[in-house]
């Protein structure tokens, strides 16, 4: 972990894009705090940006910014638990397939089922005949995000159990719980944060895309929600309300996404020790793909 954090010291994009995603993370919590009005109180509809309402109201005379503010908390929030739940149910089946070949076998077919279905379809389709909230779309993405971590960490646990040191504590009469914690476990953990990184975008843009369609929780604040509506809205694009109303919720899921991708591209270059050492060499012409 220390070499990992070394890592991301010395590269500028990484602590860019992690400064931001701090940002953003200080912002959903402090949004009670931040937020010059409660996002549900109402008051004249369509406003311009004025000192009481910064970026104006909807058309329900809800405040833009407030709910810029408590977006950033459901998306971010969506994104965390279900990229981490994923990432932490793909390792676990991706040591015990790696270690164990008989459920090892199994394990993969089952990914092999999951990747063969196309992700973002089925989440639409399930979406609109499920009752829409924050455990449903953690559930939706959870249920199609641990299986490429499984497939990468159990290619990680097949180079490395049979190094010297896993036969070595073999014959000393080292347990299978006790190899796998102390000695194969530790090799995955700059796969599962590069996983965990590509998870959190995409799970951030599919719930976007989701509430954008319309299946998000209509109740909720956030940014997919505040595009659905501001798009719906009858003069968006002859008339200057996309400036304060469409625009920010964009800029934010953006900001966020790129952060992510500088974060991860420093993780995924300690990972991955081909691709770290052609950027050493200076060879890297295309950005790696993510997924």
């Amino acid at each position: 972990m220390s070499r990992l954090l070394g890592v991301i010291r010395g590269q500028k994009l990484a602590l860019v894009g992690l400064a931001v995603l701090a940002f953003f993370g200080l912002l959903a919590v402090f949004a009670p705090w931040l937020s010059p009005h409660d996002p549900k109180e109402m008051d004249a509809p369509m406003l311009p940006p004025t000192g009481s309402h910064p970026l104006g109201t909807n058309d329900i005379g809800q405040d833009i910014l407030s709910e810029l503010f408590y977006g950033a908390r459901f998306s971010l929030l969506v994104g965390f638990l279900s990229a981490g739940i994923s990432t932490v149910i793909g390792v676990v089946l991706g040591v015990i397939s790696g270690y164990y070949d008989r459920l090892g076998f199994t394990i993969m077919r089952v990914v092999d089922v999951f990747l063969a279905v196309p992700r973002f379809p089925m989440m639409v389709f399930l979406a609109a005949f499920l009752r829409p909230g924050l455990w449903t779309l953690v559930l939706f993405f959870v249920l199609f995000g641990w299986t490429r971590t499984t497939r990468l960490v159990r290619s990680q646990i097949l180079s490395e159990r049979n190094n010297g040191y896993v036969e070595a504590a073999r014959m000393v009469g080292a347990s299978d719980f006790r190899i796998i914690g102390r000695h194969l476990l530790p090799s995955t953990v700059p796969i599962a944060l590069v996983r965990l990184i590509v998870e959190f975008q995409h799970v951030i843009l599919a719930e976007s895309g989701l509430s954008f369609l319309g299946l998000g929780d209509p109740t909720v604040k956030s940014w997919g929600t505040m595009l659905h509506y501001a798009f719906g809205y009858p003069t968006i694009f002859i008339s200057d309300v996309w400036v304060w109303w469409a625009v920010p919720p964009g800029m934010c899921l953006t900001l966020v996404v790129l952060a992510l991708t500088f974060a991860g591209f420093s993780l995924e270059e300690r990972a991955n020790p081909r691709l770290r050492r052609a950027w050493r060499r200076g060879r890297i012409t295309d950005t790696p793909e993510h997924g």
